[in-house]
């Protein structure tokens, strides 16, 4: 089984690779009108557990060795695979992060899931756990020759400048419904706190919070923005939307709990644990939202090693840490 939730470098690149980079593009396919006997060669040829059934280029089911059996089992008469296969399929897109594939295959406990082009609707691809392995060790790799390479780090950048207090804001705008350009703001804050020189693990906390408060803005709102202040004690993210504020602000913080329109869903975002992943990664985190009204969520991420309280002060400078 995969788990990530106890490493914290795989969840980050599970939010940050794409489904299309880890998938399997050299796909084996069978036709409805394929009878079960050729289906029986195909399975043996390629050595696979299963195939999808497609029409002109767009899948219409899945069919897999235990279909095959129940069908020996019963006699063996040849028939179309179309009256054996399965037609309710769990599918995933090219652009969803490959941290959905992941809870996907958790969830169901399925071997593999056929991968839709979103625009076109086309079957274009497969993934597997091993395929997720694959990808997740490659980008693993990758980042490590990069970060070996670059040695870009900025860890004295406060220490050397000269003020009473210093601390750099960046901000982000949010388009609602672009799902396009989702995650770019949570990818742009990443590359920026490690050139920062900001520890790997706050790297990461911060990377996860925000995409899904990114995430949260582009699926329920018309449009909002993400405010970043960093400074040699924490990370200060602010998060306000345009609307249409949540109703029961309790019922939302439950994991699974899910205010997302039906066309989100069926685009595979929605899944009810956005609140839940946010608040796990932050130290600190304040909403408030009401029907009809903008939604605004605080967080805050301690840089320091040392163990931060915080306490909630609502002044004209923000929140400070306590002690």
């Amino acid at each position: 089984m995969i788990t990530y939730s106890k490493a914290p470098k795989i969840q980050e690149l599970g939010y940050e690779l794409k489904i299309r980079q880890a998938m399997n593009r050299n796909l084996v396919t069978v036709q409805p009108k394929t009878t079960m006997r050729e289906l029986r060669e195909v399975l043996r040829s390629n050595r696979i557990s299963g195939v999808p059934v497609t029409s002109e280029g767009k899948l219409v089911g899945v069919i897999c060795v235990e279909d095959l059996v129940n069908w020996l089992m019963a006699g063996a008469k040849n028939c179309p695979v179309r009256e054996k296969m399965s037609k309710n399929v769990v599918t995933l897109y090219t652009d969803e992060p490959l941290a959905h594939a992941i809870n996907k295959l958790q969830r169901y406990g399925f071997f593999h899931f056929p991968v839709i082009e979103r625009e076109s609707g086309k079957l274009i691809g497969v993934i597997t756990r091993e395929d997720i392995i694959k990808g997740l060790l490659r980008k693993l790799e990758t980042d490590y020759r990069e970060e070996e390479i670059r040695h870009y780090r900025a860890s004295h950048i406060f220490e050397d400048m000269v003020a009473d207090k210093t601390s750099l804001v960046f901000q982000y705008y949010v388009v609602g419904h672009d799902f396009n350009r989702a995650g770019e703001s949570a990818s742009a804050l990443k590359k920026t706190l490690k050139r920062l020189g900001t520890r790997p693990e706050i790297v990461r906390r911060v990377a996860i919070a925000v995409y899904e408060a990114e995430m949260n803005i582009v699926i329920h709102a018309r449009g909002g923005e993400i405010t970043v202040e960093v400074d040699s004690n924490q990370i200060r993210i602010k998060v306000e939307d345009s609307g249409p504020g949540i109703p029961d602000i309790e019922k939302a913080m439950q994991p699974g709990y899910s205010t997302a329109p039906e066309w989100a869903r069926e685009l595979g975002f929605g899944a009810g644990m956005g609140l839940d992943n946010i608040k796990k990664c932050a130290d600190e985190m304040n909403i408030t939202s009401a029907l009809g009204r903008a939604t605004r969520l605080e967080i805050y991420v301690a840089t320091k090693r040392e163990s931060v309280s915080y306490e909630v002060k609502k002044t004209s400078r923000g929140v400070r840490p306590r002690g």
